[in-house]
């Protein structure tokens, strides 16, 4: 058998996955999607060249590597489309080597409307959503109302949509006073667009344990991080799916059993996108060196990321709610030159009491991050590929890292480029 690794973010997104499944894959026979939609966005710079993917899993950027969107993915096929399309200029065989789940919840012009209406109507306490469709699609799949791609292709496909947006344009015209979307431009544009990738669609759970019985190694590449996650992040300020390692199975159909390593990958710091609580947030001269040096706008959305010190409360939570057994850390050299780094090793509440973790995303807004100041370096990590490479205080870093949080960190990113890159274990190898 096979082995299957899982690659997941252990903050609150934008943690470099892409990069780290691509680096991996190397040694894999396919990479599977679970779960989020193109609200996820996974950038890839190999040989200098930049590529941002939201939909598309990032092995296909490695020749011979199937790519897999499982059910539990919520599907914009416009999006998907448009994907495609930048990748097959580009050379990529995408319709060689990508296989989609017939069982992939839809998302419609009439989700983005009622994703942004609904924003715009929270004013000030809206909670930062993309605006692509994601929650609505994923209410309407909880509900047993949605579409999903196989439905297109049935006789009754047009009486399923109509039944849809008549509900759901009943709510944006009359409640949220925005026009409706229209019905039967949605059926033909869906149609058509269905028809486009129709020789793709398959039913993926069957493809994935061929794979595995024959042998062949299989990454699960999650989209954005377990903070997110609809049962355990700081709620409501979360995603509408399951981030977290449960959300492997379901979205996929691969049991529990069958997942060999779980790697989380983890900045070297913090960040966010969007409201929500962020206890070691900085608005000082080191947070802006964080923002301007780690590049921090949104893949998606282009939206500045908020950015903080290393919180080790966060991780510690995260590799406990998705049995990490590896943490891969991100963005070392983004810490570069800074004279003093911090690390938050525990929260304290009103009254100076030790917090383990707050119960709500009200009682995360009022902690007091308690926190360790360790040396800094002053040269540059970036490019390293080992750990001799590294100053001192760097390498003294990654150590107090593991120790802090409680796991082993088995790679360093010191750059963009996948050579950028310090390998102690690779995923693929451990016996």
């Amino acid at each position: 058998m096979g082995k299957n690794v899982v690659v997941l973010g252990t903050q609150w997104g934008d943690e470099g996955k892409g990069k780290i499944v691509d680096l991996l894959t190397e040694k894999a026979a396919a990479v599977v999607r679970f779960q989020g939609g193109h609200n996820a966005g996974h950038t890839l710079v190999i040989d200098g060249v930049k590529t941002a993917l939201h939909l598309i899993p990032s092995g296909i950027l490695r020749q011979g590597v199937s790519c897999i969107i499982g059910n539990g993915v919520v599907l914009s096929i416009e999006a998907l489309l448009t994907e495609m399309a930048m990748l097959e200029e580009r050379g990529v065989p995408v319709r060689e080597r990508l296989s989609i789940s017939q069982g992939c919840p839809l998302i419609l012009p009439v989700h983005i409307a009622l994703d942004q209406a609904r924003e715009k109507r929270r004013g000030n306490a809206k909670i930062g959503t993309t605006g692509r469709g994601i929650g609505p699609a994923y209410e309407d799949k909880v509900a047993r109302r949605g579409v999903r791609l196989g439905d297109v292709f049935q006789d009754d496909f047009e009486a399923k949509l109509t039944e849809l947006m008549d509900y759901h344009n009943f709510a944006l015209t009359g409640y949220y006073g925005e026009p409706s979307i229209d019905v039967q431009q949605t059926l033909k544009e869906t149609r058509e667009q269905a028809e486009k990738i129709r020789d793709m669609i398959i039913d993926t759970v069957g493809k994935v344990h061929g794979i595995r019985e024959a042998g062949g190694d299989i990454m699960f590449e999650g989209a954005q991080g377990s903070l997110l996650d609809i049962d355990h992040g700081t709620y409501p300020y979360v995603t509408s799916s399951n981030t977290t390692a449960g959300g492997v199975a379901t979205g996929s159909g691969v049991g529990p059993l069958y997942l060999d390593q779980i790697m989380g990958i983890t900045k070297a710091y913090t960040t966010r996108v969007g409201a929500g609580p962020f206890p070691t947030e900085l608005f000082d001269d080191d947070g802006k060196h964080l923002a301007k040096q780690g590049n921090e706008f949104g893949t998606t959305t282009g939206r500045p990321r908020r950015c903080g010190w290393f919180d080790a409360v966060l991780v510690r939570h995260s590799i406990r709610i998705n049995s990490i057994n590896a943490i891969c850390l991100t963005k070392l050299d983004v810490l570069d030159n800074l004279k003093t780094v911090k690390v938050c090793t525990g929260y304290q509440d009103e009254n100076g009491q030790d917090v383990e973790w707050p119960a709500s995303a009200e009682a995360f807004e009022k902690v007091t991050p308690v926190y360790e100041e360790l040396p800094g370096w002053q040269q540059s990590t970036v490019g390293a590929q080992s750990l001799d490479d590294l100053p001192s205080e760097a390498r003294d870093y990654i150590a107090y890292l593991e120790k802090a949080i409680g796991a082993p960190i088995d790679i360093v990113s010191t750059g963009p480029d996948r050579t950028e890159t310090i390998v102690l274990q690779h995923s693929f190898d451990i016996k």
